[in-house]
């Protein structure tokens, strides 16, 4: 049958210490290393995920705030045009005034002139007209009267052709 020896007994006694031994020095101690590497991983995992959240979050802050943004922009470029459409109008009214202005201050200077040169062709048609006078009549006439008589004759002549004319 089955013959036990000594040996085996002692062989079978060997292996159970050395399995109380290597369980107790490498099973628990390599058993809890893996059971810290899982936790670590696990943690690892749910930082992971926690990581992405907030990035996902920072995302949308950063559309939410870009889209603000953009439309800030939009707004401060439609304020700057109407702004700058306002200060074209102002000075392009004040183009306008000015050049009426300065139309205004030429017809005047224009009239002024115009009304300077027309006493000067009375008073020289005034000369000549006494100095015709004079020469049909065969005498010369003189003096400040008959001046001032040839003006007036011609202011009325001038009055009467533009009031009829």
């Amino acid at each position: 049958m089955l013959d036990f020896s000594v040996t085996f007994v002692i062989t079978l006694i060997n292996l159970v210490i050395l399995f109380l031994i290597l369980r107790k020095l490498l099973f628990k101690p390599v058993t809890k290393l893996m059971e810290d590497r899982t936790r670590r991983i696990n943690d690892s995992i749910v930082q992971a995920e926690k990581d992405r959240q907030s990035a996902r979050q920072l995302q949308e802050q950063f559309e939410s705030r870009l889209g603000t943004a953009e439309t800030e922009a939009e707004a401060i470029i439609r304020t700057a045009r109407e702004q700058a459409e306002a200060e074209a109008g102002r000075i392009t009214a004040g183009a306008k005034a000015e050049a009426e202005r300065i139309t205004a201050a030429a017809r005047a200077r224009t009239e002024t002139e115009r009304l300077a040169a027309l006493a000067v062709f009375k008073a020289e048609a005034a000369a000549l007209v006494v100095n015709a006078a004079g020469r049909l009549l065969r005498r010369e006439l003189a003096g400040a009267e008959q001046l001032r008589y040839a003006a007036e004759v011609l202011d009325q002549s001038w009055a009467e052709d533009h009031v009829s004319g």
